[in-house]
C-alpha cells in the first residue's frame, strides 16, 4: 500500500548530510575486507598464528577443505562481532536519549582507537582488544546510522537514500580488497600493519563528519526540541509547507515520550510484526552466505588452490561487482519496491550456490584433494560475481539497512534497530566462527547448506514481508494493518494514524 506523500523535494542539504552520515558503512565495510585479506598473508600469520602458518605449509597438498581450520584464527576475525552485539544495546540508549549523531560519533571514537591498536599490534592479545574496540565502533554506527538515514529522507527516497549507507559498506569492502593486495607485494612484510591501521582513514571521516551534522527532526521532537526539528525539516524537505508532516512527528513524539521502556514495549503484541523482522531479516541474511564470501573470499579461493596473489586478486574483482550491484539497487528500490529485489535476489544466489557447490564437488569430492585448472577456477569466479551480485541488490541493502530501519515506529525504533544490530552481530559471528570448522566438515555441500537456508528466507519473505516503498515513515502502521497475517496484531484503534486512515484499509 501507498500513503499520501508529504510536499518536499531532494534538497543539496539533504543529500550532503545523508551522504556525510552513509560514510559510517566504510567503517563496517572495510572490516570486512580487510580481516579475510590480512588473515590469508604469511608474514601476518608468521607472527600472530604461526602454528596456522605451519599448518598451511606442511598441508598444502592434502585436503583443501581443511588447512585453515583453526580456532585461533577465528577468535581474531569474529571477536569484532561479539563486541559489537554488546556495544549495540548501549548504543540504543544513546540514540534515544542523545541523538543520532552522538552515536555515530562515539562508533567513529572508538574504531579509531581500534584502528591504531591493531596496526601496532605486538601480540594476540593486543590484536583483539584492538579487534573488541573496533566492534564496539561498528555497533554504534550500525546502530544510528540507519535509523539517521531512513528519518532524513522523504517517504519517496528514502530507499535510495538509506542504501548509500550500504553502498559505502560495498566501497569499504573493494577499498580494503584493494588495500590487501597491494601491501601483500610489500617485501618486508610489514603490510599487514597498513592493512589495519589504515582502518582509521574511515573512521576519522564519520568521527568529523558526526561532529557538524544536524540530528534527525523525529529524534529533536522525541527529546522535545520542538522548534529546532521544524527549523531542520524546512531545511531537508526545501519548502515551508512542512505543517502535515510535522504534526504527524509531533504525534510520534508525544507518544514516545510516553513510553519509558521501549525494551519492555517492544514485545508487547502490537509490536509482534516489528520484532519478528528484527530478529528473522538479520539471521536470514547471515544465512545468505554472504559472509563466507566476503570474510574469507581471498583465504577461501586460496584453499581452493588459487595461490595467494591470485586470491586477492579475485577478491577485488567480487568487491567491484559488489560495488556496481548496489547502484542497481539505488536506482531500482523506490521503483519497484523491496519485495521484488528481495525474491529476485534470492533465486539468483540459490542458482550460484548449487552451481558453485557442484563445480567444488566434481574438484575435490570428499577428499579435499585436487587442482583448479585456470578456466575452471574463471567459471567459479563468475557464478560468485553473480552470486554477489544478487546479493548487493537484495539482502545487502534491504536486509541490513533499509528495511529494519524504516519499519519501526519512533517509541521503539532505537530499541528495534538495536536488536536487528545485535542479531546481525550474533549470526556474524556465528558464521565468522563456524565457516571454517565447516568447510573443513560439510565440504562442498557447504554451499547447498546455505542454499537450503536462501529457499526458506525468500519463501518468508514472500508470505510475510508488506511492501513499505513510498510509506512514510511514520504512518508505516498502515503496511502492517493491511497485510493478510500480521493485522491480527495491530489494534483497529491506533495512536499513530486517525480513525479514518484505520478505516480507509
Amino acid at each position: 500500500m501507498e500513503s499520501k506523500e508529504y510536499p518536499g523535494k531532494l534538497t543539496p542539504f539533504l543529500v550532503l548530510t545523508c551522504l556525510v552520515a552513509a560514510t559510517g558503512g566504510l567503517i563496517v565495510g572495510y572490516d570486512i575486507g580487510i580481516s579475510g585479506g590480512v588473515t590469508s598473508m604469511d608474514p601476518f600469520l608468521m607472527k600472530f598464528f604461526p602454528s596456522v602458518y605451519r599448518k598451511e605449509k606442511q598441508n598444502q597438498s592434502s585436503n583443501q577443505y581443511c588447512t585453515f581450520d583453526s580456532q585461533i584464527l577465528t577468535t581474531f576475525t569474529s571477536s569484532l562481532y561479539l563486541a559489537a552485539l554488546v556495544a549495540s544495546f548501549f548504543a540504543s540508549s544513546v540514540t534515544r536519549i542523545f541523538g543520532r549523531r552522538w552515536s555515530m560519533l562515539a562508533g567513529g571514537v572508538s574504531f579509531l582507537v581500534g584502528a591504531a591498536l591493531n596496526g601496532a599490534a605486538q601480540d594476540v592479545f593486543m590484536l583483539i582488544f584492538g579487534r573488541i574496540l573496533l566492534g564496539i565502533g561498528v555497533g554504534f554506527i550500525g546502530q544510528s546510522v540507519p535509523l539517521y538515514l531512513s528519518e532524513m529522507a522523504p517517504a519517496k527516497l528514502r530507499g535510495m537514500l538509506n542504501i548509500t549507507c550500504q553502498l559505502m559498506i560495498t566501497i569499504g569492502i573493494f577499498s580494503a580488497n584493494l588495500i590487501n593486495y597491494g601491501v601483500s607485494k610489500i617485501e618486508a612484510g610489514w603490510g599487514w600493519r597498513l592493512s589495519l591501521a589504515l582502518a582509521a582513514v574511515p573512521a576519522t571521516i564519520i568521527t568529523i563528519g558526526s561532529l557538524f551534522l544536524p540530528d534527525t527532526p523525529n529524534s529533536l521532537i522525541e527529546r522535545g526540541h520542538d522548534e529546532k526539528a521544524k527549523e531542520i525539516l524546512r531545511k531537508i524537505r526545501g519548502t515551508d509547507d512542512i505543517l502535515e508532516e510535522y504534526s504527524d512527528l509531533v504525534a510520534a513524539g508525544k507518544v514516545s515520550k510516553k513510553t519509558r521502556h521501549p525494551w519492555i514495549n517492544i514485545v508487547k503484541r502490537k509490536y509482534r510484526p516489528h520484532l519478528t523482522m528484527a530478529i528473522l531479516i538479520p539471521f536470514f541474511q547471515q544465512l545468505t552466505g554472504i559472509n563466507v564470501i566476503m570474510f574469507y573470499a581471498p583465504v577461501l579461493f586460496k584453499t581452493l588452490g588459487f595461490g595467494s596473489n591470485t586470491s586477492l586478486m579475485s577478491a577485488v574483482i567480487i568487491g567491484l561487482v559488489n560495488v556496481c550491484a548496489t547502484f542497481v539497487s539505488i536506482g531500482t528500490v523506490d521503483r519497484l519496491g523491496r519485495r521484488l529485489l528481495f525474491l529476485q535476489g534470492g533465486f539468483q544466489m540459490l542458482a550460484c550456490q548449487i552451481i558453485l557447490g557442484t563445480l567444488i564437488a566434481i574438484k575435490f569430492g570428499t577428499t579435499g584433494e585436487g587442482t583448479i585448472p585456470k578456466t575452471y577456477a574463471a567459471f567459479m569466479v563468475l557464478f560468485i560475481c553473480i552470486y554477489v551480485a544478487g546479493f548487493a541488490w537484495s539482502w545487502g541493502p534491504l536486509g541490513g539497512t533499509l528495511v529494519p530501519s524504516e519499519i519501526f515506529p519512533l517509541e521503539i525504533r532505537s530499541a528495534g534497530q538495536s536488536i536487528n544490530v545485535s542479531v546481525n552481530m550474533l549470526f556474524t559471528f556465528v558464521v565468522a566462527q563456524t565457516f571454517l570448522p565447516m568447510l573443513c566438515h560439510f565440504k562442498f555441500g557447504l554451499f547447498y547448506f546455505f542454499a537450503g537456508w536462501v529457499i526458506v528466507m525468500t519463501i518468508f519473505i514472500a508470505l510475510f514481508l508488506p511492501e513499505t516503498k513510498n510509506v512514510p515513515i511514520e504512518k508505516m502502521i498502515l503496511v502492517w494493518k493491511a497485510h493478510w497475517f500480521w493485522n491480527k496484531f495491530i489494534p483497529d484503534k491506533n495512536e499513530h494514524v486517525s480513525t479514518k486512515e484505520m478505516a480507509m484499509i
